[in-house]
Formats: C-alpha cells, sequence, structure tokens
C-alpha cells in the first residue's frame, strides 16, 4: 500500500504493545475489548520478535504495555519485559487487579522486582469503578513510581473531582491525571476551552500552571496543594499527515502500535502495517511538545 514517507520525533514515535491475553473489565470507553474476543494467533513471542525490531530501528524509544491487561498474566509479562534494553523507558497501563491468580503481594513483588526496567505504572481509576479495584493500600507497598489515570465518561460534578484528587493526592501522594473520553476528542475540540465543561471545572477547584500541546494531544497542568493534577487530551488516532518545509508530504508518526500477533501497524484505528523498510529512513524531528498560551486566564487559587 502506498503511504508517504515517516517523520517522526528524536528518539522515535513511542511502541505501544497490546499484551497477547485479555483482561475481565468492560470499560464503557474501551475500544480494544472486541480484539480479545478471538485469541487466534496472539503470541508473546512474535511480539518478543517486534519489540526486537523496533529496537534495532529506534533504540531510545519509549515502550507502552497495554491490554488488554498487562499483569493479568506475569510470566508472560516478565517475558516481554526482559526482551526490552535498558536504552528504553517503560510505562505499563494497568487497573493493578488482584486476581484469582495473583494476590497483592505477587503482584507487588513482580513490580519492585522490575523497578529498575519500569519508569511508571499509569493506573486506571475512576469517579465511577468499572472493574474491581485493588486497596488504596497497595500503593504504599510499590516501589516503582505511579501515576493515576482518570477517564471522564459521562456526568460528573466538581465535589467528585476534589473528593478523588484528595483520595490519591493527599491521601498516597501521586500524580493524578484527568482525561478527556478520547473517542469524543476531535481536532476541532482539542484545543476548545470555551465548551469543555471537564476544564471549566477542574479551572473552578485547582490552580493553573501551564499548557502544553502538539499535533495530536495537549495536557494541563494544575497545581493542588503543592502537588500535579492534569488533564490530557488526545485525538483517537496516531498519524496525520502535512507537508513539511522541504515541500514533501510525510506521514508523521506519533504512535506505533504492536498488536497481540506482534504485527506492528502505523496507527490506532487502521489496519494498516507500518512499512519498516520506509521506517529505517524516518526523519527525525524535535519534538513539538510547546507551551501554549491559554485563551482566558480564569483560575486564581485553589479550593
Amino acid at each position: 500500500m502506498y503511504h508517504n514517507p515517516y517523520k517522526t520525533r528524536e528518539g522515535g514515535a513511542t511502541v505501544s504493545v497490546f499484551v497477547p491475553y485479555n483482561c475481565n473489565n468492560n470499560c464503557p470507553f474501551c475500544i480494544n475489548k472486541q480484539e480479545y474476543e478471538d485469541m487466534t494467533g496472539f503470541s508473546a513471542e512474535s511480539i518478543c520478535r517486534s519489540i526486537a525490531m523496533m529496537d534495532s530501528l529506534t533504540p531510545r524509544c519509549d515502550f507502552v504495555f497495554t491490554g488488554g491487561e498487562p499483569l493479568a498474566n506475569l510470566e508472560s509479562l516478565q517475558k516481554m519485559l526482559d526482551c526490552v534494553p535498558e536504552t528504553h523507558r517503560v510505562f505499563i497501563n494497568t487497573t493493578l487487579p488482584l486476581t484469582h491468580s495473583y494476590g497483592e503481594d505477587e503482584v507487588v513483588d513482580f513490580l519492585n522486582r522490575n523497578k529498575a526496567k519500569i519508569t511508571c505504572i499509569n493506573v486506571s481509576r475512576h469517579l465511577f469503578p468499572y472493574v474491581e479495584e485493588s486497596n488504596d493500600h497497595i500503593f504504599t507497598r510499590l516501589e516503582v513510581p505511579a501515576r493515576i489515570n482518570c477517564v471522564l465518561v459521562g456526568g460528573h460534578d466538581t465535589d467528585k473531582l476534589l473528593h478523588f484528587v484528595r483520595r490519591f493526592s493527599d491521601g498516597l501522594g501521586l500524580p493524578v491525571q484527568f482525561r478527556m473520553d478520547y473517542t469524543k476528542t476531535t481536532p476541532e475540540n482539542l484545543y476548545d476551552e470555551s465548551d469543555d465543561a471537564i476544564l471549566k471545572d477542574l479551572d473552578s477547584i485547582f490552580e493553573f500552571v501551564s499548557l502544553a500541546g502538539c499535533r495530536i494531544r495537549c495536557n494541563y497542568e494544575f497545581i493542588y496543594n503543592g502537588r500535579q493534577v492534569s488533564y490530557h487530551k488526545t485525538l483517537p488516532y496516531s498519524t496525520i499527515t502535512e507537508t513539511g518545509e522541504d515541500g514533501r508530504v510525510y506521514d508523521v508518526l506519533y504512535d506505533i502500535i504492536v498488536k497481540q500477533t506482534g504485527e506492528i501497524r502505523s496507527d490506532w484505528d487502521k489496519e494498516i502495517k507500518l512499512d519498516l523498510d520506509a521506517y529505517k529512513d524516518v526523519v527525525f524531528e524535535p519534538s513539538d511538545m510547546h507551551f501554549i498560551k491559554r485563551k482566558k486566564s480564569r483560575r486564581k487559587s485553589g479550593k
């Protein structure tokens, strides 16, 4: 299939790896669940080969393990983690589950044993729980950095937002990132502030610090009692096409996807394989995340 030459940021596009095993959750914003209904061809060995390939092309790119639930099969995850050389940052998107297979001690031991490998775990917690959550005490036992990710779906009120931040920020000292439901994000509303109810709520209770963004995502930073609270918006795809300063048309890659079968794709929402030979000649550019002056100055001080 024809495509334009590739461009990505220095270091390489983030490589998101879908683990080859399912979770027991049914989060309403998840667009991956259907893929796990038929696990024919899913293979940790194939994924390891793809990890090695991406390492050979961009030996300093970030790897993100997602799913599914990465911690649902610790033996398989260990095998995949062991394939990632130490030149890469590694993130794990998880609900931090406790299952009939693994209790709290086993999950904690696994994460702490791999603390030199894992840069951060991004733990899903929500205003209305969609999963069976582990006890908050587990965070006090972890030696790996953690951040709480909360996707805001449907209605909510400011009191719930404040209570949520107090639970994790005041109680455990963890950074909290609220996220817009990415299935609802469009190029038109990515930087919109006038109709963003979530942003208005956060502005009313936290102290705004900065806004940084790029072509496909942005991040509002707030401070509450000296701790970080953020609001993240991202488009549901990670490749855009644009004309560079040299007059050439490029496919600009932000994320590269390793599927459960090991197949490497160039975007989240399209079944287009990454052209590995073309990616060897990718054009690198400086990161385009930059600070953006907000349209309005809204906030004074925290509640």
